[in-house]
């Protein structure tokens, strides 16, 4: 399997383009944020690859940077985006975009992605591994390392809002810290949904 190659841009068409190394044209599909990265540099680049084999064809698919190519492995896994609808997303939003998008479902921001409609957005935001891998990449130390414990929010819906957020992949003390403040913003009497999804959007941030 091909995992990165290294050359210079021969051509590009709509929907990706011919990447010459050494002389071989490699035809790679790759989204409208990526081609754009490519068009502002010059000389010999480097594109991550993802290699997808299907039954008639070898696509393979083109990343200016890593974590394009996370998020494009995470939503070729949800049921009905494959990997032309996965392009189509991370051409109009950036992994960190649709990230704070799924953590703070904001479903309609997805369903304007042109040629994605809303059941499919839907779909991506009601994913729970999408839910993890957004609020996952918002971490900011994947080990909690650095961040200072918190403490215990009291029992109710602020203890079942952080324990939802660690459900979600988040580490205890981050989750706590996280609830703690928009338990504060939003005052006594606070729901247990608004905590939650206001804990996401501040996670995401």
């Amino acid at each position: 399997m091909i995992g990165a190659l290294k050359g210079r841009v021969d051509s590009t068409h709509e929907g990706g383009c011919v990447f010459d190394v050494n002389g071989v044209g490699y035809l790679l599909s790759c989204s409208r944020k990526t081609l754009d990265a490519l068009a502002g540099r010059d000389g010999v680049q480097r594109l991550l690859v993802e290699t997808r084999v299907s039954q008639d064809a070898i696509t393979l698919y083109g990343f200016a940077d890593a974590a394009e190519r996370e998020a494009f492995r995470a939503l070729i896994e949800v049921k009905t985006v494959g990997p032309q609808k996965a392009l189509i997303v991370l051409s109009s939003l950036s992994p960190d975009g649709l990230a704070r998008a799924i953590a703070g479902k904001e479903r309609k921001r997805l369903s304007e992605v042109k040629g994605l409609g809303a059941a499919t957005a839907n779909r991506i935001v009601d994913e729970p591994a999408m839910q993890k891998w957004a609020v996952g990449r918002a971490t900011p130390d994947a080990d909690g390392e650095g961040v200072l414990p918190a403490a215990a929010p009291e029992a109710g819906a602020e203890a079942d809002a952080v324990s939802a957020l660690v459900n979600l992949g988040w580490k205890q003390p981050q989750a706590a810290a996280a609830i703690g403040r928009v338990a504060k913003r939003l005052g006594e009497g606070a729901t247990l949904d608004a905590l939650i999804r206001d804990g996401l959007k501040e996670m995401a941030r």
